[in-house]
Order: C-alpha cells, then sequence, then structure tokens
C-alpha cells in the first residue's frame, strides 16, 4: 500500500520562496556589513611585555579601586584568547573588570616554523612563568590568581602544581584533567592518533587541520546546521553581526607549535600522566597535591570538547580543602558568550576571588580572631602602584629540539634546572 502524505503543496511552496528570500537577505546583509562591525576583543588595554610570539595585556581598570590581588588568565593554544571579549555585551573581561577585578591575559601569538621547537617547559617554566612574575611586579603582591581556559586550565594547573608559592587563587573553566575517560569523540580519537607522524611531518601543524578535527566532532551542528539557522535571522542585522564574530573567532586558528603538542598529546591524551602524578616537566614531577591554595573547578555540562568526566576528577586530586565546582548548564562556548553565564558565572567568580584574595602583608598584620569567631576576607583598598611597562625583547632564534636557544624562556628554565 502506498502510503499516503498529508500535504499542502501551496504551504509548500510558500515555504520554499521564504526560504529563498532569507538566503537573499542574508547574504545582503553579510556583504553589506562593514568590516568594523565585526571588529572583536573591544575592551581597552595596554601591552605591558613581549617575548618571541607571546604578549601580555593588562586590562584597564573600570573601577576606581580594582582588587589589589590580580587575575592572569591563561587561554589554551589551540584558539585565540579574545574569545574571553568577543564583543562588549559579551564579554567576561569586560563583567570582571566593571565588578572590580584587574585583569592580565597572555596572547599567544601565532607560532610558525621558527617556533617548531619550543616545548611545553618552555610554554609552563618560560612564558607563564614570566607572565606570572611581572604581574606580581607591577601589582607589589607576593601571590597572584591564575586563571586557566580550556588546555589553558590545564597549563595553568600544572604551573600552580610547580609554582604554588606564586598563585593565591587557581580557577579553571572547561579544562581536561583526567584524560582516561572516552566522553566525547575528542578524547577517543586522540588516543589513537599517530602524533609522531603528525609532528615530524609538519614541524608546526596548520591551524585548518586542528579546526577541521574540530568541526568533524559535530559535522551537522557545527558545519551545517548553524547556517540554516542563520537564516532566520535574515531580518536582523546585529544577529547578523553576532553570527559573523563568532566565525571570525572560529576560524582564527593559530598553528600548533609540534614538540608541544607532541607532548601533550601522548603523555595526557594517550598515557593520562597528569592525573596520576606522573606528568614530567623540566625533569620534575608534576604533583597535584601541591596544588595547596583555593580551587574554583567550572565545567559546562553539555561541553563536547572538554567532557565534564575529565575536568570533575580535579577537585578530588589536588591538596586543597577549600575547592568548590561549579557546572554550567551549557556548552564549551557558551560559557564565554552566553548571556547567562554573564548574568550567573561571571559574578560567581568574581565573588570567589574577592573573598579569598588578602594580599599577603595584611593578611599577616591582621589581629587574630577571638576564639570561636570567624573573621570574613579583609577588605581591599586601592591598587599598588605600578611601574610602567616592561621592556620587550626581541624574538629569539631557535635551535634544535629541546629550546629556544638565547630566549628568556630557555634561560629561565636553564635557571631553575641548575638549582
Amino acid at each position: 500500500m502506498i502510503p499516503v502524505f498529508n500535504w499542502d503543496p501551496q504551504k509548500a511552496m510558500e515555504e520554499i520562496l521564504r526560504f529563498n528570500e532569507n538566503l537573499v537577505k542574508s547574504a545582503q546583509q553579510i556583504l553589506t556589513t562593514a568590516e568594523n562591525q565585526v571588529e572583536t576583543a573591544p575592551t581597552p588595554k595596554e601591552l605591558i611585555y613581549e617575548e618571541d610570539k607571546m604578549k601580555l595585556y593588562r586590562y584597564l581598570p573600570k573601577v576606581e579601586n580594582p582588587s589589589r590581588v590580580p587575575l592572569l588568565i591563561v587561554y589554551a593554544l589551540v584558539n585565540r584568547q579574545y574569545m574571553m571579549d568577543l564583543q562588549s555585551d559579551r564579554s567576561i573581561v569586560n563583567n570582571y573588570l566593571e565588578m572590580g577585578l584587574d585583569v592580565y591575559i597572555i596572547d599567544w601569538g601565532y607560532p610558525d616554523r621558527a617556533d617548531r621547537f619550543i616545548t611545553l617547559e618552555d610554554y609552563i617554566d618560560g612564558y607563564i612563568d614570566t607572565a606570572v612574575d611581572i604581574v606580581r611586579e607591577r601589582s607589589g603582591q607576593e601571590k597572584i590568581n591564575l586563571l586557566g581556559v580550556c588546555q589553558g586550565g590545564t597549563f595553568s594547573v600544572i604551573y600552580s602544581a610547580l609554582y604554588p608559592d606564586k598563585i593565591m587563587n587557581l580557577v579553571t573553566m572547561v579544562a581536561p584533567f583526567d584524560f582516561s575517560t572516552n566522553d566525547g569523540l575528542l578524547f577517543s580519537w586522540a588516543k589513537h592518533f599517530d602524533i609522531d607522524t603528525l609532528v615530524d611531518t609538519f614541524g608546526v601543524v596548520p591551524g585548518s587541520f586542528m579546526n577541521t578535527a574540530f568541526l568533524m566532532l559535530k559535522p551537522f551542528q557545527l558545519a551545517m546546521d548553524k547556517y540554516i539557522g542563520l537564516l532566520d535571522s535574515a531580518d536582523k542585522p546585529s544577529a547578523i553581526v553576532d553570527f559573523l564574530k563568532m566565525e571570525k573567532w572560529i576560524f582564527d586558528s593559530p598553528d600548533q607549535v609540534g614538540e608541544t603538542l607532541r607532548k601533550f598529546v601522548k603523555d595526557l591524551y594517550q598515557e593520562n600522566r597528569l592525573i596520576q602524578n606522573q606528568l614530567e616537566v623540566g625533569g620534575r614531577t608534576v604533583n597535584l597535591k601541591n596544588i595547596t591554595m583555593p580551587l574554583l573547578n567550572i565545567i559546562a555540562e553539555q561541553d563536547h570538547l572538554v567532557p565534564p568526566a575529565s575536568s570533575k576528577p580535579l577537585n578530588a586530586a589536588v591538596g586543597t580543602r577549600d575547592h568548590k565546582t561549579i557546572i554550567f548548564q551549557g556548552g564549551h562556548i557558551g560559557l564565554f558568550v552566553s548571556s547567562k553565564s554573564q548574568r550567573e558565572v561571571a559574578p560567581e567568580v568574581v565573588k570567589w576571588l574577592k573573598e579569598r584574595s588578602v594580599p599577603e602583608k595584611e593578611a599577616a598584620e591582621a589581629p587574630a580572631a577571638p576564639a570561636g569567631k570567624k573573621t570574613g576576607p579583609a577588605k581591599t583598598t586601592g591598587p599598588a602602584k605600578t611601574t610602567g611597562p616592561a621592556k620587550t625583547i626581541s624574538p629569539a632564534k631557535t635551535a634544535g629540539r629541546g629550546g629556544k636557544a638565547g630566549s628568556k624562556a630557555a634561560a629561565s628554565r636553564a635557571e631553575k634546572k641548575n638549582k
């Protein structure tokens, strides 16, 4: 028996016409959108340090007396850090500034073949440690707050375990720590990936290659569905601009330094050494029990890149008892750009940090609380005086595998190894 479909030819034709009209409108809107309308990273900032491709920025404060304990943001290598400041009404950074934080951020730049031998040690013991020391010096604080995002969260955990005396509070956002899970295609693929052949072939892995792999994790939604959905916004110019800003960020994918990627994939994705306290960095074992500072671990429940099963085990692995987990009901990107996250997560992060960001000197001089009573966090005063911008150094020449000859990152690593 031939099935009978209940459909109206007239309505079907109207739907096709509406689809075509929206397609034309969307194309016209995109073509007439000026380039300056798609600008990202609108929050004012100043460059205070530069080394090789890495740049360290400080955002200009938006309150008269920002927190005296600054916050340094460490983003992932695989995408650009301006996701934290995509646009003024969807900017985590802007929220933090308006709520009184003093915010710095690392821009990893765009590696090229000259950087192919940069190692994970160069990032941890070199670039990040240098940035932390500069922020400490400028703020006059012995310890600062550290916030790591995605792969940058993994880096921040490694750093905090190796340099606990420099970090007052640690915040991680959608970051992987336990790589034993097979939740999500990325974690399944990476366990069987021939990273040696890839790195030996390219030296510096093209960002387009990495981006294609990420799109294939959810091919229909990421490569087709969003463009079909764009047609429903054909008569909303602001929605078109928002869409173009997100597309700009998605396809702004830096190339990946081969040696760092090799170690990250083999030691973490394939051998899961970090959560087992077996990861070696610069000849030292990364022991997560050394993380004795307060920890705030932020997880996205619908994250397709970093599944919650990879993030949650961190709290039980660290040495601090002051740890908290925030579960955001959304995806990896939604944590940064959704209005819900801006309303709920950002204020919670700032509140958590302020409650624990008592400058070391003030904490040492504070009178002891009477027996049986608890005191709240000390009130902060105006920001400490800062010096002028740090001097920049020219990009260093690279040598063979094992580091950057003559660069401050390699020199810093060598000095620590000799101690």
